[in-house]
Order: C-alpha cells, then structure tokens, then sequence
C-alpha cells in the first residue's frame, strides 16, 4: 500500500476483472465479519472506506460505492437493527454520494464546515464528527469552545459527536479525557437556546 494507493488505482485500468473480483471478494469477507461483530455483541458498526477519499467522484461511483451497498445490503438484511456509519477521510467532494449508500450516519472529517455538512446532506440522514485532532494539542479551554462550536453547527438532533479523524500519535491524555469530560456535560437544553436553536432546527 501506498499513501496514494497507486498500485490499487491503476488497477481500474490495467486489470479491471481482477480488481472487480477482489472487491468483491473483500465485500464478502467484510459482510461476514460485521455480522460476527454483532453477533459477538457490538451495536453500531462503522465502515471505513480507506481510499474513498483518494478517488476522483465519478471513479469512487464505479470502484468503491458499488461495493459498499453490497455490505450495506447485506448487514441491513441480516442485522436490520444495527446502525451503520459511513466514514471517508477527505470526503468532501462525495457527501451526497455517500448518502445513497444506504447507510444511517455519515462521517464528517474535521475538512468539512460541518454547516455545509449538514446542509448539503439535508434532513433524514444523521452525522458523525467533526473536531480536528489537533485541537487535543490546544489548551483546554480551547479545545472546550470548538466542541461547543461543532455541537451548536450539527443541531440538536442526529449528531454522534466525534474526532474528524482518529486520535493523533503523542496527543495528550489528559486532552482526551477533556475531550470525553466536556461531552458527558453538554446539556442541550442549555446549548440549543434561543436564536440558536431556532436557526439550527431545519436541519434535525
């Protein structure tokens, strides 16, 4: 593997059945160990499609999105109750195209205003995210005001607060704990008061 998944890429091209036949394969083998996850006690369920954010949109609408409605179709048949996140790092060209994948959440990196975010997806679909990483390296009361700013931009309603990405290598533990302290304090009734609540309602 490479950062720019070169090798994987110019397979589209240079062996299309190959890849075709491997993606499927990789579908398969992923369909099946969700369901052991949930058979073995896990109740949300996250996909990660790790190139996605490397693909021009119309090749991810050939390469990677038919493959995750596979998965996506078969954990809603077999484990119709368990929710499905959707995460792309660098996802901000495919947000629409990433809701029709059937899945319940999308995952928002830390790139995207998470405004536009929810704007752009509309109503119906739920969010995921979206501080930057980097603020666990700020001070903590920085790093308090951007949670508060991601939670007053997502609404009061169909938002899983998150990192944009995962936890940074030599990020400071007691940062995330503020991170996890901050968030168990968060009352809506008090953040959502007002004008911006008002405001924020059409995207519930």
């Amino acid at each position: 593997m490479t950062n720019t998944y070169t090798n994987i890429k110019s397979m589209c091209h240079t062996a299309p059945d190959v890849l075709k036949g491997l993606l499927s394969h990789l579908a398969q083998a992923i369909s099946d160990y969700i369901i052991y996850q949930v058979n073995s006690g896990a109740q949300c369920i996250q996909i990660f499609d790790s190139w996605g954010g490397q693909l021009p949109p119309h090749v991810w609408e050939q390469w990677s999105k038919p493959y995750i409605k596979q998965i996506v179709s078969r954990i809603k048949k077999e484990c119709p109750n368990v929710p499905l996140v959707l995460y792309i790092n660098g996802n901000g060209g495919l947000l629409e195209r990433m809701k029709n994948t059937g899945v319940d959440v999308i995952g928002l990196d830390w790139t995207v205003d998470m405004t536009d975010g929810r704007r752009r997806l509309g109503n119906g679909i739920s969010v995921q995210g979206n501080v930057d990483p980097a603020f666990l390296f700020s001070p903590l009361p920085v790093l308090t005001d951007e949670i508060h700013r991601v939670v007053k931009a997502a609404g009061p309603k169909g938002h899983i607060l998150n990192l944009g990405h995962g936890v940074l290598q030599k990020t400071p533990e007691e940062a995330v704990a503020h991170f996890f302290d901050v968030t168990r304090r968060l009352r809506y009734d008090t953040l959502f008061q007002g004008s911006v609540a008002e405001e924020l309602h059409h995207v519930a």
